[in-house]
């Protein structure tokens, strides 16, 4: 069975990166770890605890992945911005989203995001509902991902609106700071990014998601009615443009009450005592 020989196979490779890891540990004089999780932090957070030495967990999503789970009995501390934390801060966000924060009144801009690689499900629905915003003068900015720029370009062009197309940005933050609105999936730093300028949403999360933790990392600010979040496939003209006419200011000023800034230093406070 191919998939039975890959886990073995990955398994192998991860006790091989492990036992380098160790001797890393050991070379450096390394005391303390921190990990974030995921297939490429195995090895690093397996030699921290094989050695003994003190291993901290980032827990970015709401629904704690493998490792983490694995790794969080034995470790000295778990942060993270859900309930799942040993040490609950806030999302360790980039200074520049809290700088480029405003309160939205109203939305007269939108920005479809589907990362940089691009979600078919997002494109399609901005192509979709173009028209409808261009027609109620709605700018419209859009992440495609990098191999579909030209022709969702071309596409906007074929129906006569003018609309920012982009793959890659190293500057998101400015094309998020000039919209109102986004339509996005609903990753943790996505999430809370957009908690930090103060930008509401509508979030499409990723369905293959483990545990559908996208829906879960979202649904807080659905919970307090600053947000929506719908299933990709039942994503409809009707809802975008029904969010857009019930907007009030009050969701963009709840969106910046969940988040604090500053909180890196916290966590190197607490890994440093």
């Amino acid at each position: 069975d191919k998939n039975i020989f890959g886990k073995m196979k990955a398994m192998v490779n991860i006790l091989k990166q492990t036992s380098k890891a160790i001797n890393i540990l050991k070379t450096h004089n390394i005391s303390k770890v921190i990990s974030v999780g995921g297939f490429s932090a195995a090895p690093a957070s397996f030699a921290t605890i094989v050695s003994r030495k003190q291993l901290f967990i980032h827990e970015q999503n709401s629904v704690m992945g493998m490792l983490n789970r694995l790794c969080k009995p034995f470790a000295k501390e778990v942060f993270g911005s859900y309930d799942n934390a040993t040490y609950k801060i806030d999302y360790p966000v980039n200074q520049i989203y809290f700088k480029l924060q405003r309160k939205r009144k109203y939305i007269k801009h939108i920005i479809f995001l589907g990362g940089s690689q691009g979600s078919v499900a997002i494109n399609n629905f901005a192509l979709k509902v173009a028209p409808i915003l261009h027609k109620n003068d709605i700018k419209i900015s859009h992440q495609t991902g990098e191999k579909h720029t030209e022709n969702i370009k071309q596409s906007y062009e074929n129906i006569g609106i003018k609309v920012d197309c982009f793959g890659f940005t190293d500057k998101l933050f400015d094309k998020l700071e000039k919209s109102d609105m986004a339509v996005c999936r609903a990753g943790a730093g996505t999430v809370w990014e957009l908690c930090a300028m103060g930008l509401p949403a509508i979030f499409l999360p990723y369905p293959y998601a483990a545990s559908n933790h996208q829906w879960s990392n979202a649904k807080f600010l659905k919970d307090i009615k600053a947000c929506e979040i719908v299933d990709e496939k039942n994503i409809t003209q009707d809802i975008l443009m029904k969010f857009i006419t019930n907007f009030k200011q009050k969701q963009s000023t709840l969106m910046t009450q969940q988040i604090s800034p500053n909180q890196t230093d916290k966590i190197i406070k607490s890994i440093l005592v």
